[in-house]
């Protein structure tokens, strides 16, 4: 194909199809100045905290990110993976990526490229575009791991990859990996997940809480599909696992500011379930696709311990999907479908 090219030419390679999965982000150690660096991205982010700038700004740096990253970098270090020196959405992130490579090898072999990048913090969407450019990829799948969009989620994730885009000199052709919260595939490797954490207990729970990151009600007033999408999530997980209406929640967590988050709060609600009565609930992340400060720190000991001291007798935290097996063949088949028409 090259054959016919100047001998000055620039060198031309083979093309190849690029995937490029996308996380949150988390920041390269647990020390103040690593913490400052990831939360200033992280909140300067309008999507994620959308008051004006004059207004914010000042707030954030001058007041919250002279103390946050004291208390965020105490949570990280009692989850942190001490032999690989990271967190652990970035073990779990680069497994995933192994994995499903290795999925794309054996279906698409070589003119597959898998790679991941972080909204915030590094590797950076830029940095694994350019990367994946440089193997000759001429059409990028973006996949933003976030099973519900949410502009703080989705939208931010997808905002970044355009950026990168346009600092291209040419551009490749992209598509972007919809919210998959009601693929089959998906909902069967949450059913997978419950379903084998309630096979190994004596007793069942009273109560599955189904988890996910909260937003401002303002945004769902605003238009952001998130919540109804969670709405949808659960509902379907409940009809996979035949459950009844009583023995499953949807709650949401991590509120930050004073404006009103969606609701019920998990932190709050788990405590009312163990006042009525509710002695043993497990509770599951649907919204996170890895492990993170969220649900390894939040979930299994703020939460915890909130359900605990109003009574609560057994809380289990069933893990994220992570690098589970039905979990990355649910991606894979996800991103074998958006690929339909580039390859087959």
């Amino acid at each position: 194909m090259t054959d016919h090219l100047p001998a000055d030419h620039p060198p031309v390679k083979p093309e190849k199809i690029g995937v490029l999965l996308a996380n949150l982000g988390t920041p390269d150690g647990t020390d103040y100045w690593s913490m400052r660096r990831y939360l200033s991205e992280f909140l300067s982010d309008q999507r994620v905290i959308d008051y004006p700038k004059w207004k914010w700004q000042p707030l954030l740096q001058l007041i919250i990110l002279s103390k946050r990253p004291f208390s965020s970098g105490e949570a990280y270090k009692s989850i942190w993976n001490e032999e690989k020196n990271e967190s652990p959405m970035m073990t779990i992130t680069r497994d995933q990526t192994a994995a499903i490579a290795e999925q794309m090898q054996a279906r698409f072999g070589d003119q597959v490229a898998v790679d991941f990048c972080m909204r915030y913090g590094n590797p950076s969407t830029k940095s694994k575009v350019e990367a994946l450019m440089e193997q000759g990829c001429r059409r990028i799948l973006f996949f933003p791991l976030y099973p519900q969009y949410a502009g703080a989620t989705s939208a931010t994730a997808n905002d970044q990859f355009f950026r990168a885009l346009m600092e291209e000199k040419w551009q490749p052709t992209a598509r972007i990996v919809p919210p998959y919260f009601a693929e089959p595939v998906y909902i069967d490797a949450l059913a997978q997940s419950v379903s084998r954490a309630y096979d190994g207990m004596e007793q069942k729970p009273d109560m599955l809480v189904c988890s996910y990151h909260g937003l401002p009600q303002r945004y769902l007033m605003e238009g952001d599909p998130y919540h109804c999408q969670c709405q949808k999530t659960t509902r379907l997980l409940k009809e996979r696992l035949g459950f009844s209406d009583d023995v499953i929640t949807t709650t949401f967590q991590s509120q930050f500011g004073p404006e009103e988050w969606l609701k019920p709060y998990t932190v709050d609600h788990v405590a009312v379930l163990a006042r009525e009565g509710k002695k043993r609930i497990a509770v599951i992340a649907p919204a996170f696709s890895a492990d993170c400060i969220e649900t390894l720190e939040e979930i299994n000991e703020e939460i915890r311990e909130s359900f605990e001291e109003a009574g609560g007798e057994s809380f289990t935290y069933i893990p994220c999907l992570n690098d589970d097996s039905a979990h990355i063949a649910a991606l894979s088949e996800i991103i074998a479908t958006n690929l339909r028409g580039w390859i087959e």
